[in-house]
């Protein structure tokens, strides 16, 4: 068995397809053995941490992998930059809490949702992007079945759940409880960004009317929450009003 061989079986496949190229480069500058392994070992430590960062975003289920970079900061007409800049650092995430983006449609809510989400996942964590909808839906199905233990672990278990959409469309009473059911559970233990056309005082027309269990969601949701305002225009409709 060749030395590739083996370092294939070893799962080092960055290293078997480089180690000779390595070693060859260090005999010409006549440097150490000790440096050519010390190369090939930072070599692998990179590409497995690509390939686990690609794993993270394709169970993510992003739709579109947005970049803060990629933001365009002139449009809206109010929004707090350096408050959106110290979500990108991530340590609300490392402290389990909490954000909420709020604003009118078209103003760039699900663009940095999207690119947090994407941001957590090369920085190591494990995240989901869904609709709240479509969460919504898929946790009533498993009810429906018997089987929502199970539904709910696929929404309890990243580190950061990004909910998009909240007050798009009316939710009934089973599907704000579920809702209360996984903002209550990840309380303290995970991460949820949540993007919402509706202002907290509003957001028991979406919960079926029901301010008890409003208020209860929102005690839990914005205990250690940063909520981030943004007001304007609708950026999509840019060229129609132009």
């Amino acid at each position: 068995m060749t030395l590739k061989d083996k370092l294939n079986s070893l799962g080092l496949s960055w290293m078997a397809e480089n180690h000779e190229a390595s070693f060859k480069k260090s005999q010409e500058r006549k440097l150490p053995m000790a440096d050519a392994l010390d190369s090939l070992a930072d070599g692998e430590l990179q590409a497995r941490s690509l390939k686990n960062a690609e794993r993270r975003l394709k169970l993510a289920k992003i739709p579109v992998q947005k970049r803060l970079a990629d933001f365009d900061w002139t449009w809206p007409k109010s929004l707090d930059q350096d408050m959106v800049r110290e979500l990108f650092r991530l340590d609300f995430v490392k402290k389990r809490g909490n954000a909420v983006l709020c604003g009118g449609v078209g103003l760039g809510k699900t663009h940095l949702a999207q690119a947090l989400a994407v941001e957590a996942c090369n920085t190591g964590f494990k995240v989901l992007f869904t609709l709240a909808i479509d969460m919504l839906t898929h946790l009533r199905a498993a009810s429906d079945s018997g089987k929502l233990p199970h539904a709910l672990k696929r929404y309890l278990s990243p580190d950061l759940l990004c909910v998009d959409e909240l007050g798009y469309l009316p939710i009934d009473r089973t599907g704000a409880d579920l809702f209360f059911q996984v903002v209550s559970r990840r309380h303290e233990r995970s991460s949820t960004v949540v993007t919402t056309n509706k202002a907290y005082k509003d957001w028991a027309s979406t919960f079926a009317g029901d301010a008890a269990l409003t208020s209860a969601i929102l005690d839990r949701l914005t205990e250690r929450c940063s909520t981030v305002l943004i007001s304007g225009k609708s950026y999509r409709m840019r060229d129609r009003r132009d």
